[in-house]
């Protein structure tokens, strides 16, 4: 069975997990290095990226992270997709660089702002609903991005290689479609790897 772990820094780690369970892998919420060795695939759960990429940094996740993301999938959400992003917009440094886009933090507005809408995903469904709460924007991408999804003319969602982000939560939902999408990416990469 796949073992996919969940980042277990801050945000919605337990939804994740039931997401990922529920779409046939094994999902362990990450808390030490070294429990990403045994993993096929890593997600990035929302939360808050500041906080986030100080507890990254104080648990010494960085360079670890960067060498899980050379060849095993990561699924970044909300601030997951902020720091899987190679430039934000106003900051002069990004976090783990790894896919080619520019992200705007807070894009949609403050918590009071949250809202759900339906969204069209390339190779997800037609129908999928979007929590958007404090979310960020794609503003830009570069010519290796997939874009799956926007929103009001916004990207909300992507993919480069074996990377996948959301701006939005999906675990926050019944559907898990996206977590099956991601489950589905972990497979294929673990066969190509093998």
């Amino acid at each position: 069975m796949l073992k996919i772990g969940v980042l277990a820094l801050q945000g919605a780690v337990q939804e994740h997990v039931k997401a990922i369970e529920a779409s046939g892998a094994q999902a362990i919420a990450v808390k030490r290095v070294e429990e990403l060795e045994d993993l096929d695939g890593l997600v990035m759960p929302g939360g808050e990226s500041t906080a986030m990429r100080r507890l990254i940094d104080k648990y010494l996740f960085l360079e670890p992270l960067k060498e899980f993301a050379k060849n095993k999938p990561i699924f970044g959400t909300c601030a997951g997709l902020i720091l899987m992003a190679k430039r934000i917009q106003g900051q002069d440094t990004a976090h783990l660089e790894l896919i080619d886009m520019t992200v705007e933090r807070n894009a949609f507005g403050r918590q009071v702002d949250s809202f759900e809408a339906d969204l069209m995903i390339h190779g997800v469904g037609e129908d999928f609903t979007g929590v958007f709460i404090r979310a960020p924007f794609i503003v830009e991408v570069g010519p290796e991005v997939e874009i799956l999804s926007k929103h009001n003319d916004r990207i909300v969602a992507a993919k480069q290689g074996h990377f996948l982000c959301a701006a939005f939560h999906p675990e926050l939902t019944d559907d898990h479609r996206l977590h099956q999408y991601f489950v589905k990416m972990v497979q294929s990469n673990k066969e190509v790897v093998a």
